[in-house]
């Protein structure tokens, strides 16, 4: 695992320990999601008391970068402060919003993606997409949502625009946060298998205008699925 820089001795010592771990969590040293190590295991290899390290994780949760989950411990929420303010402005948002955001992201990002991706991006592409077969196969919902969310954000990398690919690092969480994971029938998820292969396909053609109009058909499909999902809840 990634060493976290231990603070400097000071009178703000828990000050300098927010710092080191707000750096470490940016730098990817625990993931979003991610549970980090208990108390005591920190405590040691911080060198740090107990009442120092506690302060240091309550500033941490404040700036949403933490959460604490009662009797289960202390998890990743977000990578930065933008990202979870992104999470929790995602969450206030109406469904119909965030999917329009992302259409508007994706859509540009595969365009973009067809134009200036790299050999190795397309073969990172298909690997995900043979990864989201098998997890389909698999009936896990879960692990078919934490795919996709990769092989979009694929996609945005493959864009070759810097900017977006920050801005869409931190969207990326928010809007999947918000959207969370759908359980499709046979007939929709091959549906939105073809649609992804398409995607790619179009990607691997460097057919800009054919990858935009796939990554729109995407979220229509999930706008759509989403929505009769929430007609069938209400009709019970």
């Amino acid at each position: 695992m990634k060493q976290i820089s231990t603070p400097r001795r000071s009178a703000s010592l828990a000050s300098q320990l927010v710092d080191s771990l707000r750096s470490h969590i940016e730098a990817g040293g625990w993931p979003v999601g991610t549970r980090i190590p208990p108390e005591q295991a920190l405590m040691e290899e911080l060198g740090v008391g107990r009442s120092t390290l506690r302060e240091a994780l309550g500033a941490l949760v404040h700036l949403g970068l933490l959460e604490a989950r009662v009797g289960d411990g202390t998890y990743v929420r977000a990578s930065s402060e933008l990202q979870s303010i992104m999470v929790r402005r995602a969450g206030s948002a109406q469904r119909d919003n965030v999917l329009e955001l992302r259409t508007v992201l994706e859509e540009y990002a595969s365009g973009a993606a067809a134009l200036r991706r790299t050999e190795e991006q397309l073969s990172q592409l298909r690997e995900l997409l043979a990864d989201a077969d098998a997890a389909c196969a698999g009936a896990d919902v879960a692990a078919a949502g934490n795919v996709d969310a990769l092989f979009h954000r694929a996609v945005v990398r493959a864009s070759g625009n810097d900017l977006l690919i920050e801005v869409y690092d931190h969207l990326g969480t928010a809007l999947t946060a918000h959207l969370g994971g759908l359980s499709w029938d046979t007939a929709g998820a091959e549906r939105h298998a073809a649609l992804h292969r398409r995607l790619v396909d179009a990607i691997e053609a460097r057919d800009e205008s054919g990858a935009r109009d796939a990554a729109a058909a995407i979220v229509g499909l999930t706008r759509d699925h989403e929505a009769e999902v929430s007609r069938t809840a209400e009709a019970k």
